[in-house]
């Protein structure tokens, strides 16, 4: 079920933000058809399918889209779909015979997602990139860093997945609400430069402000101030704090039993450095277990740096049910939670395409029923 229950979405296949985006939309109830090429492309990481969990909640068939007849049936989809997400470069869908002048003619209430990395104009737009050089164009990679290290790099959650695929979904959401307001759909140009710069937003505002230093190491937000960073721990193991406020950095102190007077202010930058050799022989003076029976709880802003392995056992994950566990694969549960139209368990992956597209129209055809806000396409 879910809250996006009766919207139809046809994902035409590709890597990274746009079945990101399609997973988040799935995983909210709409129904999502991934059409992939007969051979699907290489992506570098092959893994078992019931592991590529963006695929999850899909029903999955595949089109030769450089055939008429097949680029014809997917048209057919198209008029009876609310939503079409690609993620080719600039022109490939046009070039397809599926790009939004041909899509919208046959359906025009249908939101069309775009996305790239460079986005649909600029000098760069067809060139190819990667999550690592959208980002590192928008000056965030240049920020990340301790002091004296290279620019470090943030998986691909600011690029791909942030400034990507949760732009998308919210343009396709902002785009179906209108739809229901206008009656008309509209193509949404989805750029991962965009979205990643649009993430950083506070932080160019604290720059403009000369609040924000481009020594990377130097800031709060960035391993600078001794009362936000990682520490390590007598077992090897590494604890995180983050007191900012004044009234909870008092709490740390007082925890840790260091003197006020020995850190001294804690905004005078001057004295960070001390402070944090201070404070970095102190949390060295225990195990990560005995820092958690310590602070977790308290308000001194702290948890400990768990692994991929370790996060499905605490007991805050466990209780919330963050991460689940499907027919023996862990992952995140969907996000957010709503109090009455609750998502439905994940399912798994398909194991390869098993999906009809001459079965879908069908289903498609014969389905009117949709929520009234979003009026969907009968």
């Amino acid at each position: 079920m879910g809250p996006l229950h009766g919207i139809r979405i046809l994902e035409l296949a590709g890597i990274g933000p746009s079945p990101m985006a399609c997973m988040l939309l799935a995983d909210l109830g709409a129904t999502v058809l991934r059409i992939d090429r007969p051979e699907p492309a290489d992506l570098g990481v092959q893994r078992p399918a019931r592991y590529n969990l963006l695929l999850r909640n899909r029903r999955l068939a595949s089109a030769d889209l450089k055939q008429a007849a097949e680029v014809a049936q997917v048209l057919d989809l198209v008029e009876h779909a609310d939503v079409l997400i690609e993620g080719f470069r600039p022109g490939v869908a046009e070039r397809l015979g599926l790009g939004p002048e041909a899509c919208l003619s046959r359906n025009p209430r249908l939101v069309y997602g775009r996305m790239t990395g460079w986005g649909q104009e600029g000098p760069l737009a067809h060139a190819a990139g990667h999550d690592l050089n959208y980002v590192a164009l928008t000056g965030i990679i240049a920020a990340i860093g301790r002091a004296g290290q290279p620019p470090s790099i943030p998986l691909a959650l600011t690029g791909d997945m942030g400034g990507g695929a949760l732009y998308l979904v919210m343009g396709v959401l902002a785009a179906l609400l209108e739809r229901g307001r206008s009656g008309q759909g509209q193509v949404i140009d989805a750029a991962i430069i965009d979205g990643a710069a649009s993430l950083a937003t506070v932080f160019y505002g604290l720059h403009g402000a000369g609040l924000w230093q481009e020594s990377r190491g130097s800031n709060v937000l960035d391993s600078g101030a001794p009362y936000y960073d990682v520490y390590e721990c007598s077992d090897g193991q590494w604890i995180s704090i983050g007191p900012i406020e004044a009234r909870f950095y008092a709490e740390l102190l007082e925890l840790l039993e260091l003197d006020p007077k020995e850190m001294g202010p804690q905004q005078d930058r001057a004295q960070w450095s001390a402070a944090k050799v201070r404070i970095a022989n102190c949390f060295k003076q225990r195990t990560r277990q005995a820092w958690c029976e310590l602070l977790e709880g308290t308000d001194v802003c702290f948890a400990p740096v768990l692994t991929f392995s370790e996060a499905p056992d605490h007991p805050h994950i466990k209780a919330r049910e963050t991460l689940i566990n499907v027919e023996g694969v862990v992952q995140p549960a969907p996000a957010p939670r709503f109090s009455r139209s609750v998502p439905s368990k994940p399912i798994p992956p398909p194991e390869r395409p098993n999906t009809d597209l001459q079965s879908v129209l069908q289903e498609w055809r014969s389905s009117t029923s949709a929520p009234a806000s979003f009026q969907l396409n009968p």
